[in-house]
């Protein structure tokens, strides 16, 4: 079992950014690839980015390559999400999630534990 809290979501300028953490509980979370989601109003959810269990490997939705990094501290149970540059279209609530497969996959169910999210808001 494994249980996740976002934390570090809220309003900012466009241009700006954020940085969003993930903190897991349990002794396993280096077994997990952790991921990024993010749900706007009015739209399906959509994958953000993903990074292996051990940090050597990361994919990114096009949408967010070059400005957003997804990065993990195994010592700390924690991933982060640094966002720059931020756009209005970023706006949207961000998830964490977690899976056990063993390739990175962007397809929300694939993970098998979320965290509640956090909102993020970027004003034009």
């Amino acid at each position: 079992q494994v249980q996740l809290v976002e934390s570090g979501g809220g309003l900012v300028q466009a241009g700006g950014s954020l940085r969003l953490s993930c903190a897991a509980s349990g002794r396993t979370f280096s077994s997990y690839a952790m991921g990024w989601f993010r749900h706007a109003p009015g739209k399906e959810r959509e994958f953000v980015a993903v990074i292996s269990n051990s940090g050597s490997s990361t994919y990114y939705a096009d949408s967010v390559k070059g400005r957003f990094t997804i990065s993990r501290d195994n010592a700390k149970n924690t991933v982060y999400l640094q966002m720059r540059a931020l756009k209005p279209e970023d706006t949207a609530v961000y998830y964490c999630a977690a899976t056990k497969y063993g390739v990175l996959t962007t397809t929300p169910l694939s993970y098998g534990y979320w965290g509640q999210g956090t909102q993020v808001t970027v004003s034009s």
